[in-house]
């Protein structure tokens, strides 16, 4: 259950960052911290990265909920595997949430809108480039742009994981083709799996265990 215990954390921390922002920031003020390099400059964000928005009001957020519950849904699955690996998933999951709770949430707590009709509360500023971007990009062309865009502890979290996810997801599948080729390996040998031997007290765990019928053979 690691890897819940670390989505919350990147959630608790979000939101107690979001929830400072908001209390003490006026939207679109400025905070420099390192010249123009790194500021906090409050903003919120009703689209996607960047503010790329589509479709009719809401659709981000039905979209992001579809894939953060197929996310918590493969988390759950791979919860027990390489810890690195779901370390990882653990912070892009918490990323999602934490960001998702703006998108249903805030809204109606900020009182500006509906359920499922908040925008996500950005403020880490860190500007590296400013410009337009070329035409020949897609949805984006054209558009006046800041490399990074302003972002949230959310969003650092989502970018840390699937960096984490890149770097060790060929080792967390190459275990698990190892576990599973020794599993079919004992089957062919028919001994029996370790997790089919629960040890009982007073016994031996490397010794067999005899089932029920078994037993009452033997006291036959």
């Amino acid at each position: 259950m690691r890897i819940f215990w670390i989505s919350a954390l990147v959630v608790c921390v979000d939101q107690l960052t979001k929830a400072a922002v908001v209390q003490l920031m006026v939207k679109y003020e400025s905070i420099p911290l390192l010249g123009n390099w790194l500021k906090f400059t409050y903003t919120e964000n009703p689209g996607m990265a960047f503010g790329i928005q589509f479709g009719p009001p809401g659709t981000i957020t039905v979209l992001a909920l579809i894939a953060t519950a197929l996310l918590v849904a493969y988390c759950w699955h791979v919860r027990n595997g390489y810890t690195p690996y779901v370390a990882s998933l653990a912070f892009v999951m918490g990323g999602a949430l934490g960001n998702m709770i703006d998108r249903v949430f805030y809204g109606v707590i900020m009182g500006y809108n509906d359920l499922f009709l908040g925008r996500v509360v950005d403020f880490v500023h860190v500007s590296l480039w400013r410009g337009f971007i070329p035409e020949v990009v897609p949805f984006i062309g054209g558009a006046y742009m800041e490399l990074f865009p302003i972002w949230n502890v959310a969003d650092m979290a989502i970018v840390l994981g699937v960096v984490g996810v890149l770097t060790f997801h060929h080792t967390y599948h190459r275990r698990l083709y190892a576990q599973q080729q020794r599993a079919v390996a004992l089957d062919a040998e028919g001994t029996p799996r370790p997790e089919a031997m629960p040890a009982r007290p007073g016994a031996s765990s490397s010794a067999p265990l005899l089932d029920d019928a078994s037993a009452a053979e033997s006291s036959a």
